[in-house]
């Protein structure tokens, strides 16, 4: 019976050692996972730190004197950069107008000259035609015909008309007065037309030269 007793004693002696041990080996685990978990924890807070300690640094060297005088060179640098660019933009331009202008000075009548051209050849025709001609009056229709020609281009395309005959109205706006007579008229009117005036549009671009009859006094 002792026996007994005293096997059940061991029994239950080995088996506290045992349950020991098992918690023994779980606490040493559960502090090993807890470490685990606190290491990358430790690594992220080590990281932001070092991150905020470079955003620190970098604001701080920025705000150096060296730095900001740098800013101001580079913005500096960039300004007459642009103004460089402009001046040239503009001296271009200005260069493209004086050139356009010019152009417009030299062959703004080109398109003139060349209907001229026309009349100029058939003047040319009718003097080889007088040359050997024996018809004076086919002679002289052939110059009326040219001047005819010449003048519906002129009206027509150029807007060019002329005016002053004998009978009208003085008007010393478009009428040049080179002479004046006394006569039976209540108003001053041209009395002969010595050379005929010319409009462009609106534009009086030759006064008529005429003699002027005015009322008895």
């Amino acid at each position: 019976m002792f026996g007994k007793e005293k096997k059940d004693s061991v029994n239950e002696k080995d088996a506290e050692q045992q349950n020991e041990a098992t918690e023994s080996a779980e606490s040493q685990t559960e502090a090993t996972a807890q470490a685990e978990n606190a290491e990358p924890q430790n690594a992220t807070e080590a990281d932001g730190g070092e991150g905020k300690a470079d955003e620190a640094a970098a604001k701080e060297n920025a705000d150096t004197p060296e730095a900001k005088i740098a800013a101001l060179e580079k913005e500096n640098a960039d300004l007459k950069d642009q103004l460089l660019r402009r001046a040239a933009d503009f001296d271009n331009y200005r260069k493209r107008m004086m050139q356009e202008k010019q152009d417009a000075f030299d062959y703004g009548n080109a398109n003139l000259l060349k209907d001229l051209l026309d009349s100029l050849d058939n003047f040319d025709r009718t003097l080889e035609a007088a040359s050997t001609a024996t018809d004076v009056k086919s002679i002289v229709d052939g110059i009326k015909m040219v001047n005819k020609n010449l003048v519906n281009m002129l009206e027509n395309k150029y807007n060019l008309s002329s005016f002053g005959k004998e009978g009208d109205e003085f008007d010393p706006d478009i009428h040049e007065a080179i002479g004046m007579q006394e006569g039976k008229v209540k108003k001053e009117q041209l009395a002969a037309v010595y050379l005929k005036g010319y409009k462009l549009k609106d534009k009086v671009i030759r006064h008529a030269k005429v003699m002027v009859t005015k009322p008895q006094a």
